[in-house]
C-alpha cells in the first residue's frame, strides 16, 4: 500500500507560481512513474503531468505545456509540480498518483494510476 500526501497549494494571483509536492511512503517509490491530475467543480479529473521512474521521461497536458514542470526526488520520495504563470482556469484540487506498471511508459491516462492522494486546493484569481 502506497499513501500520498500533497501539499503546496494556496491562493494565489493569476500570473503567480506555485509548487506542489507529493510525499510517498509504503512502496519501492524510485520505481514508479508518477503523475499530476487535477478536477475543477462539475469536471472530470483531468491529466496535468507525469514523469518516469527516473525523471528521463515527462509527459504534459496541452494546457499547461510551458508553463508547468514536474520534477522528481527519489531519495526523498517525493514528486514536485512548479506551476507559473497560473491562469484562473488552473483553478482545481490537484492530486497525485502512482503508476506501479508504467514506471518508464506514456503517464496520460488515469487507468495506469493504482494509488492516489486526498488532493491539495489550487485557487487563482484574476
Amino acid at each position: 500500500q502506497v499513501q500520498l500526501v500533497e501539499s503546496g497549494g494556496g491562493l494565489v494571483q493569476a500570473g503567480g507560481s506555485l509548487r506542489l509536492s507529493c510525499a510517498a511512503s509504503g512502496g519501492a517509490f524510485s520505481r514508479y512513474g508518477m503523475g499530476w491530475f487535477r478536477q475543477a467543480p462539475g469536471k472530470e479529473r483531468e491529466f496535468v503531468a507525469g514523469i518516469s521512474w527516473s525523471g528521463a521521461n515527462t509527459y504534459y497536458a496541452d494546457s499547461v505545456k510551458g508553463r508547468f514542470t514536474i520534477s522528481r526526488d527519489n531519495a526523498k520520495n517525493t514528486v514536485y509540480l512548479q506551476m507559473n504563470s497560473l491562469k484562473a482556469e488552473d483553478t482545481a484540487v490537484y492530486y497525485c498518483a502512482v503508476s506501479k506498471l508504467y514506471g518508464d511508459g506514456n503517464l496520460r491516462q488515469k487507468y495506469k494510476y493504482d494509488y492516489w492522494g486526498q488532493g491539495t486546493q489550487v485557487t487563482v484569481s484574476s
